[in-house]
């Protein structure tokens, strides 16, 4: 499962999502810009930055960071993104970090460093595991369903659908928070199709009125009048082989002129 692009997806979609996490409502999610940030002449890459789209606002910039993996030396690598980022950007005054962990264990033991921002207000570990789902609990739930069980992910995908329509009166963020829920889904179940997640989460008759469905669905259609067409071409050469041959042609030169196999022209003059 490609965790980290899920989340800077739904970063990106829903930028209020981060802020849930983080437990900072009160920030004007539009007054940020979720961006990957390439670091110049260097190989470093910030793959999750949420920028203040004023230059002169006061709020601060926020590196992020998906880690899923164990890796002994993550805090020098990313304090090291963080500080080249800060020298090659001088305008950036004010800045936080934050790390978001499936769970604790995976936070790694190579501290001391850092031990002081780690322990400042200026660094922020999340642990998702821990995440308290009382309070904004629609978008902290949805993020939660990243690490759920997959004996239970279904059933809390559909648990999670139904929430966001009694608790989203409008329409259109509605259908986005289905089809997040829906991504996620599909990566955590590579062998499903889109269609089928769709009938298993209950939203089949809606996931068929969508555009992408209907694509689907006419190329489908195209691709089966092109079988159509193919096999009637077929079959038209087939019939065509005992009046060639009792024209006098060889097998072999019936297969050049239908564009047949010899084995084939042999077959259908036996039939």
């Amino acid at each position: 499962m490609q965790t980290d692009k899920i989340f800077y997806s739904l970063f990106q979609a829903f930028p209020s999502i981060f802020f849930a996490i983080i437990g900072d409502t009160t920030v004007n999610v539009n007054a940020y810009q979720f961006v990957s940030v390439e670091l110049k002449e260097t190989a470093f890459r910030i793959d999750g930055v949420f920028i203040p789209t004023s230059e002169t606002t006061n709020q601060p910039l926020y590196f992020v960071e998906v880690q899923f993996q164990l890796d002994s030396t993550f805090y020098r690598r990313f304090f090291a993104e963080i500080f080249l980022y800060l020298r090659q950007n001088e305008s950036v005054n004010f800045w936080r970090a934050v790390v978001i962990y499936p769970q604790r264990s995976l936070d790694p033991n190579d501290r001391l460093p850092y031990q002081l921002l780690l322990d400042s207000s200026q660094v922020q570990r999340i642990y998702l595991d821990e995440l308290d789902t009382r309070e904004n609990s629609l978008q902290v739930a949805i993020v939660k369903l990243i690490i759920e069980r997959e004996e239970t992910a279904v059933d809390k995908g559909r648990e999670l659908i139904l929430q966001a329509r009694q608790q989203l009166a409008d329409e259109s963020t509605t259908k986005q928070i289905v089809e997040l829920i829906e991504t996620i889904l599909l990566y955590k179940f590579t062998r499903l199709s889109r269609e089928e997640l769709a009938e298993m989460l209950g939203i089949d008759d809606e996931f068929k009125k969508t555009r992408m469905y209907q694509s689907i669905k006419e190329d489908g259609l195209e691709e089966g009048r092109q079988e159509g067409r193919q096999e009637g071409r077929q079959e038209a050469k087939l019939e065509a082989i005992p009046r060639l041959l009792a024209l006098g042609l060889s097998v072999e030169q019936v297969a050049v002129a239908l564009d047949l196999t010899v084995a084939q022209v042999e077959q259908a003059a036996q039939n």
